[in-house]
């Protein structure tokens, strides 16, 4: 008997030791903590003048079937919220008290990334392309599932309403629309198209993108390359 246990022991060691070598037994590494890309530095003066950009700028519903480069989402992301002053944290759009309570996302074929503005980075929060449920949840508007590249401005409320109260709303809505102009000129200056969608359900575009229960979205801007 004792022969038998001392080979029961040595073989529960054996597959012990295996177990453990083969990275069982111990808690996975988290794997919820989003993968960061630094995105190329925004460019500062263009080939187009802002005049020529505000007469050019049109409503475009219909993208042609192309991506667009790291270069783009890049430089469309900072017109939106991007720092112009790294001392104070001043943004391309003005902010009420400087709360800035706008967050921006970029949903593209190759997944959903959060924009950083420190460090101007991207954040991958999912590898699949959600722009059909993003579609679905905006009424079945084409554009969105067709762009190259949706950007969804989405607001946290409280970030504002802890100083000025009742007035947030009104701030924070202001506040949409000054960084929603900046990334439709932006995108006329980089010779890409662009439409603001408002038709959407708030709860379905929530949930197709996983937000946090605080966000609220609020615009929907669907980039893409025109058709010519």
């Amino acid at each position: 008997m004792r022969g038998i246990r001392g080979c029961a022991l040595i073989s529960l060691t054996a597959c012990v030791g295996a177990f453990i070598a083969l990275g069982c037994g111990r808690p996975a590494a988290s794997s919820s903590a989003p993968t960061e890309t630094a995105l190329p530095a925004p460019t500062t003066v263009g080939k187009m003048s802002l005049e020529e950009a505000l007469a050019k700028r049109r409503s475009v519903r219909q993208f042609a079937a192309k991506d667009l480069t790291i270069e783009q989402v890049g430089q469309l992301a900072w017109a939106a919220q991007g720092i112009t002053a790294a001392s104070r944290g001043l943004r391309t759009a003005p902010s009420a008290g400087a709360t800035y309570p706008l967050e921006l996302y970029v949903v593209k074929a190759d997944g959903v990334f959060h924009y950083l503005p420190q460090g101007h980075k991207l954040a991958r929060l999912s590898s699949q392309d959600l722009r059909p449920g993003l579609s679905e949840a905006a009424l079945g508007q084409g554009s969105v599932k067709q762009a190259g590249a949706d950007f969804v401005i989405v607001a946290v409320y409280e970030r504002t309403r802890a100083r000025y109260g009742d007035r947030a709303e009104r701030y924070v809505h202001m506040e949409v629309g000054h960084a929603a102009q900046n990334l439709h000129l932006q995108a006329v200056a980089l010779g890409l198209a662009s439409v603001p969608v408002g038709a959407f359900d708030d709860q379905a575009v929530a949930k197709a993108l996983s937000l946090p229960a605080d966000q609220a979205p609020l615009d929907i801007i669907p980039v893409g390359h025109p058709i010519q």
